[in-house]
């Protein structure tokens, strides 16, 4: 990094702080958490509630949340801060490992990890993946740092995190003992003189070596356990946050046993869709590193690689395992781009034209994609665009290669690979904020969680009328929820504080009543009852090309669901009491 950038290195990580903050915070508790947010969150609001419950094995979001809530009572927002605070802090893990990737990449990788859609999609749910991920590598920089406090709580804090962080250390254990195979087989050395960054780096190992004595290792052990039973246990509030802990490895392994509804190619799919600036620029380097060698860039392929396998052969798969490929991946792509921004001055006019000229004819490419959207397929109208996008490449790659032939391959190549840059860059933003739940008009997201709730305002708001009609008071009445299995329902109605039964009794008179749409229960009689949309998901099974096209423009997919039926017995409502007669 030259010096005026190094200069204003620490701004910049500064904004990319900012930047991820920002991102992360705004509108965080406006959408309704959906069934697998709820449950952990209805965990740290019973604790906060001083009572017992079984904690699942990820402790760290429940205990922290739960003080959160104890002090500032229970909202969507506060439930899913402690993950959003730990995906800010994210973007400043690239600090840590300045020596691995060099500082201007370690710099690009923090800009770039602030508004990427898949670590802002994880950011901005009550769930502990972002914390594995968080926790891990900030115990990793720590380490070959030789800093042992932090890296031993660090490390305490990802165990407390869920199973989602044996998946990161199986990868990164796998990617390891293949990286040390291949280059105790051969070399991967660069060409001709060594490279001085690579020397350095081996310097830096026999330091940090030469660091980690066996007192050194103690402290590392002591801070381990000293954070492992003050945090895993809430400071002895909540004891068994320590077997909760203990139990994320099986629950991991059982996760190979279990089916899930994502199947592999939906994941591929989304690496396409979010991430192709990153695998576009990632193949370059790897095209780079075939050529000329390059320790930093095999290592982070094979990462990546590993990492991608596991989140493919998991049967239980989510979109959230694909979270510890997209760091190689950023990095590759990191790397890379700090390369292709080293243009000479004297190139930097024609370099700068071309970049133009790629973003305007992307730009006229991506509206006649987006126009596709809203023409039937097949019909001339859409032959027409499709003539016109096949045009436009064409005439792209006419104009690069006369520029390379007739001006220079250097203006060509890395004016193309500006512009594609700056194009799939603000594709790379627009996705994430779509990610992030902040686009207007999107209806669905790949990295959005299944069965997320629609009309939840409208179903809380019209208990608390009923409640308020007749009583006089928003949370006068009690609500019974049968043979519904909804933890999302649960904390939508968790201040009228309902309660779960599987055998209705009516001989008591239940004021409200929710039950699904297809239960037989024998309510109209003195019941009124109010069908509501509930879970609902994209059909993205039964999506064809059309509904692809217009949800890779738009961000909409046709939608299926569930009802359920809110019954309120029928003196509650003002028409069924009886009238007072003026004498």
């Amino acid at each position: 990094m030259n010096s005026s950038a190094s200069r204003y290195e620490g701004w910049l990580y500064g904004l990319a702080f900012l930047l991820a903050l920002g991102l992360r915070l705004l509108q965080l508790g406006a959408a309704p958490l959906n069934d697998m947010e709820a449950g952990s969150a209805l965990q740290a609001l019973h604790v906060a509630e001083g009572l017992r419950p079984a904690i699942g094995p990820h402790p760290a979001y429940v205990l922290f949340t739960s003080v959160l809530f104890y002090i500032f009572g229970s909202t969507n927002f506060l439930a899913r801060l402690v993950p959003a605070l730990a995906g800010t802090a994210l973007s400043l893990v690239p600090l840590l490992f300045r020596d691995q990737l060099k500082p201007r990449p370690a710099l690009i990788l923090a800009l770039i990890l602030a508004v990427e859609p898949g670590m802002l999609a994880l950011s901005r749910q009550a769930a502990s993946p972002i914390l594995a991920i968080t926790f891990l590598l900030l115990a990793i920089g720590f380490f070959l740092r030789a800093r042992p406090v932090g890296t031993g709580a660090f490390a305490a804090m990802a165990m407390l995190s869920g199973p989602s962080v044996w998946e990161g250390v199986l990868g990164l254990v796998l990617a390891g003992a293949a990286w040390q195979a291949l280059t105790g087989a051969r070399r991967l050395e660069p060409a001709g003189a060594p490279d001085e960054t690579e020397s350095a780096g081996v310097d830096a190992l026999r330091t940090w070596s030469l660091r980690w004595t066996s007192e050194v290792i103690r402290m590392a052990a002591a801070s381990f356990g000293a954070t492992l039973l003050l945090a895993g246990t809430l400071f002895f509030l909540v004891p068994n946050g320590l077997s909760a802990a203990a139990a994320a490895l099986p629950e991991y392994v059982r996760g190979w046993g279990s089916a899930s509804t994502v199947p592999s190619g939906r994941l591929l799919l989304s690496l396409l869709v979010y991430q192709p600036l990153a695998l576009g620029l990632s193949l370059l380097a790897l095209a780079r590193a075939l050529l000329s060698g390059g320790r930093r860039v095999w290592f982070l392929a094979i990462w990546f690689a590993f990492a991608l396998l596991l989140a493919l052969l998991l049967p239980s798969r989510q979109f959230s395992n694909l979270g510890w490929c997209l760091l190689p991946l950023w990095s590759l792509a990191a790397l890379e781009l700090t390369r292709r921004t080293r243009v000479p001055r004297a190139n930097r006019l024609e370099v700068s034209g071309v970049a133009l000229l790629v973003v305007l004819i992307l730009a006229f490419v991506w509206f006649d994609f987006a126009g596709l959207a809203l023409t039937p397929i097949p019909s001339a109208d859409a032959s027409i665009r499709l003539g016109l996008m096949v045009g436009s490449l064409a005439l792209l790659a006419l104009t690069l290669f006369l520029v390379a032939a007739g001006w220079s391959t250097r203006s060509a190549t890395f004016g193309s690979i500006w512009g594609l840059t700056a194009a799939f860059g603000i594709y790379t933003i627009a996705g994430g904020l779509g990610a992030a739940g902040l686009r207007a008009g999107s209806s669905a997201e790949l990295w959005w969680p299944p069965d997320q709730p629609a009309q939840v305002e409208l179903l809380e708001s019209t208990v608390s009328d009923l409640s308020n009609w007749s009583t006089g008071n928003d949370l006068g009445l009690p609500v019974l929820i049968f043979d519904v299995d909804s933890p999302a329902l649960e904390w939508a109605l968790r201040m009228h504080r309902p309660t779960l039964t599987q055998a209705l009794d009516l001989t008591g008179s239940p004021p409200i009543v929710i039950t699904p749409l297809q239960a037989d229960v024998s309510l109209s009689a003195a019941y009124r009852g109010q069908d509501f949309g509930w879970r609902q998901n994209a059909l993205w099974e039964t999506a064809g090309l059309q509904s692809w096209i217009t949800w890779i423009a738009l961000r909409r997919m046709p939608t299926g669901g569930e009802q359920i039926i809110l019954w309120a017995r029928d003196d509650l409502f003002l028409d069924a009491r009886p009238s007072l007669s003026v004498q």
